[in-house]
């Protein structure tokens, strides 16, 4: 009989010892990370939680860099519409002022100072955050605006605005300085005024005439081109008899002349003098104060308004398709208006000829269908007004400028002149509207005077292919802010764009402009008259008009997208804490429960080796 030695490597208690080995270098190890395990097998049936968690985690972290990112450019986007602000603010005060002394190059103090601001105004919307220009729009990798001095005075093969703006002056003025008027004397007794070209949209256009001159005939305005005539019928008119006469301005502004009979000597400006023994030389002396009068209007107001339209055919990149000028039905020499209707029995207030039933108006693509009445949907009534069928065009479009009706003119506008396009199926019906073929397409800015010499120019051409493009970046339909949008969290998104073309960042640098390059010579008679009339002009554009959109609405659109984000931010800190609970909850070890399952073994581990030890020293005689 043999008795086999008691091996410790395999006997059961050897494995229980090595098992409790095991367990206290793992509870180390979890001492020493706080994790349960190392690897995914060992963290329990909780794991699938935390791993989902972490992939929630890594989202929330990839949000948390988008609005860090997000928030750089708007905050720098704000710190340049802010310096905007301040330089609106300095100009404003500037022209707002009564100082009118010229320097050496026909400038004001004020002028100079608008120059200088234009200049920071072109850098301030050259921002760059990183390699993004931010007010770009989707072309952020372009600079956004040309530099100031080829905007101002253009390059070798481009005209810049100083060129336009005095080409516009020229046609405005017209050859005599007279806003493109003409005057005669048909008789001794009377005066005529007209307008030299029928349709031309330069110079000064009669409005209306009023007269409180005793005896005498007035006619008009009428005609084509209009005209009004003023005949004394060889009598005297009583002192302090009136004559006024009001005008339209190239930028939509009223001009008057008012002329007052006067017996007084020497004849009050303003007024022209009676010949008691001579009404003839009464008369001729009308025509004098008359033809003083609208040279001295055209060569101060003509001309400020005409800088102020030069600013917006060069900056106003709102793209437009423009009709002739138009009279109704019932009263010829009445200019159509958005009241006048699209069809109606001669006399009325309609064109000619109108639309019919079944007649169609394609715009974009979209048809319009006119029906006898009950309209819906794209549908028109033959008795609709013109501002309906333009209401109903601008809903196609999606113009962000509304199309209007100035002065018997139809203008249809559209930010995206490359698709506007109108046909009919009534091609008189268009053409009543003042547009003479189809189909009706979009002119494109910067606009130029049509010919040479430019004082007798009867037209406006598209000068994009040699003028200065001012604004480079995007200039595509849709909303600015979409332009550059960021998803802030799992289902918001914010939307940050910004483009220098903006109504109100356009109109302001476009006002600025003016101001800082208009001059005139400082030996003029008229110039302080043509700075007086500018400046106010000025001083009105860079005021903030009800209903239009100001640099202050483009701060709030950026404040309301960090709101936004703000609002994520907050949620998703409150969520990370939540989701970080269920990780460690899943995966972290308790270093108090760690360490007492430690003691614990370590009690075991030293009974275990006790008993190895006394096993160890047990032999038979012992046993015996």
């Amino acid at each position: 009989m043999s008795i086999s030695s008691i091996n410790y490597s395999s006997s059961v208690l050897g494995a229980q010892i090595r098992n409790i080995n095991q367990q206290l270098t793992d509870l180390s190890t979890q001492l020493a990370t706080g994790k349960l395990s190392q690897n995914y097998s060992g963290m329990g049936t909780n794991e699938g939680f935390a791993i989902a968690g972490r992939s929630q985690l890594s989202n929330i972290a990839a949000y948390t860099d988008t609005i860090t990112n997000v928030n750089v450019n708007i905050n720098l986007a704000n710190t340049a519409l802010q310096s905007l602000t301040t330089i609106r603010n300095t100009v404003q005060t500037g022209s707002a002022s009564t100082a009118q002394d010229l320097n050496v190059n026909g400038q004001t103090v004020a002028q100079n100072t608008a120059a200088s601001q234009f200049s920071s105004m072109v850098g301030v919307l050259n921002t760059q955050s990183g390699n993004r220009y931010l007010f770009s729009g989707t072309a952020f990798n372009t600079q956004s605006v040309a530099n100031a001095g080829d905007i101002i005075n253009g390059t070798t093969t481009q005209a810049g605005f100083k060129t336009v703006m005095a080409e516009r002056q020229a046609a405005d003025l017209g050859a005599n300085g007279m806003g493109r008027l003409v005057q005669t004397q048909p008789t001794p007794s009377s005066v005529r005024v007209s307008e030299d070209v029928a349709g031309s949209p330069f110079g000064m256009k009669i409005a209306a005439v009023s007269s409180t001159l005793t005896g005498a005939t007035v006619t008009g305005p009428s005609g084509s081109p209009v005209s009004f005539s003023v005949d004394l019928n060889g009598l005297n008119p009583n002192d302090g008899d009136k004559l006024s006469v009001q005008f339209t301005l190239p930028d939509g502004t009223a001009g008057q002349v008012d002329l007052t009979a006067s017996t007084a000597t020497p004849t009050p400006i303003g007024s022209f003098a009676i010949d008691a023994t001579t009404p003839a030389n009464t008369a001729a002396n009308l025509n004098t104060a008359l033809n003083t009068a609208i040279t001295k209007l055209a060569n101060t107001s003509l001309v400020a308004a005409s800088a102020i339209t030069a600013g917006d055919n060069f900056f106003n990149t709102a793209s437009s398709a423009i009709g002739a000028p138009v009279n109704n039905q019932a009263a010829p020499p009445a200019p159509i208006s958005g009241a006048t209707a699209l069809s109606g029995a001669s006399p009325s207030n309609s064109i000619s000829p109108g639309f019919a039933a079944g007649d169609t108006i394609t715009v974009n693509g979209t048809t319009l269908t006119f029906v006898n009445s009950g309209a819906t949907g794209n549908q028109l009534n033959v008795g609709d007004s013109i501002q309906t069928l333009m209401s109903k065009i601008d809903q196609i479009t999606g113009t962000s400028k509304p199309s209007t009706v100035h002065g018997g003119s139809i203008t249809i506008n559209t930010d995206d002149a490359a698709s506007l396009n109108i046909t009919t199926s009534n091609s008189g019906a268009l053409n009543a509207l003042g547009f003479g073929s189809t189909p009706v397409t979009a002119t494109q800015p910067p606009l130029r005077v049509g010919s040479s010499p430019a004082s007798s120019a009867t037209t406006l051409v598209n000068g994009s292919a040699n003028t200065v493009k001012w604004y480079t970046g995007n200039d595509g339909p849709g909303s600015p802010r979409s332009t550059a949008m960021a998803r802030v969290d799992d289902s918001v998104t914010v939307q940050y764009g910004a483009q220098a073309d903006e109504d109100a960042i356009r109109q302001q640098l476009q006002a600025i402009a003016v101001f800082g390059t208009f001059s005139t010579s400082p030996t003029s008679q008229y110039a302080g008259g043509q700075v007086s009339a500018l400046s106010l002009r000025v001083t009105q554009s860079l005021t903030k008009q009800p209903g239009q959109q100001h640099i202050e609405d483009i701060q709030t659109d950026l404040a309301m997208a960090q709101n936004t984000m703000k609002d994520a931010g907050t949620r998703q800190t409150q969520a990370k804490a939540q989701l970080q609970s269920i990780i460690d909850q899943a995966e972290s070890a308790s270093p108090d429960q760690v360490a007492s399952e430690i003691l614990s073994l370590q009690n075991a581990l030293q009974a275990s080796y006790q008993v190895t030890s006394n096993l160890s020293q047990l032999s038979l005689v012992k046993f015996l």
